[in-house]
């Protein structure tokens, strides 16, 4: 019963962040705070070893250096990069390669339907960044934790957690 109550609870959270993201720009470190938390738990509940919890250590921790590498020059927000390692708890070694792939795929969905709208809805308050006759603003900001619930959502069906639930 705790292992559904912690995935829906992620789900929820991810979903959160995904709606946060999209409408102002910003992943709030509560947020990413409490995903993270989620994973002991859920490591708990799903009877994990040493070696399990380890291996998912071992994603966050690749997910936090892939994250902070795409912030320092400024191609993701930070908030991005945490709830990005935060989700990555999520996927054990094996199953985190997919939960990256997954993700940046998703990422350029994401990007390519953005461009779209940008295009065709210049006036739109979120998307707005452009006016009328110019070009697309290069810096134009994307909301990288839709992608990342996106990856979530995909990959979470792969995880031990999945086969607890």
């Amino acid at each position: 019963m705790l292992i559904q109550i912690t995935i829906l609870a992620l789900a929820g959270l991810m979903l959160a962040a995904a709606i946060f993201d999209a409408t102002k720009f910003i992943i709030p470190n509560w947020l990413c705070g409490l995903v993270l938390l989620t994973f002991p738990v859920a490591a708990v509940a799903a009877g994990l070893g040493w070696a399990e919890v380890g291996n998912h250590l071992l994603g966050g921790a690749l997910a936090l250096v892939i994250g902070f590498a795409l912030f320092a020059p400024g191609w993701v927000g930070g908030g991005d990069a945490k709830l990005f390692a935060a989700a990555a708890l999520w996927f054990g070694w094996p199953e985190f390669l997919a939960f990256l792939i997954h993700t940046v795929l998703a990422g350029g969905v994401l990007v390519v339907i953005l461009l779209a709208l940008r295009w065709l809805a210049p006036r739109l308050p979120v998307l707005a960044t452009r006016t009328e006759g110019t070009a697309l603003a290069v810096n134009a900001p994307v909301p990288y934790g839709i992608a990342i619930a996106a990856g979530v959502f995909w990959s979470l069906p792969n995880t031990v957690f999945w086969a607890a639930f």
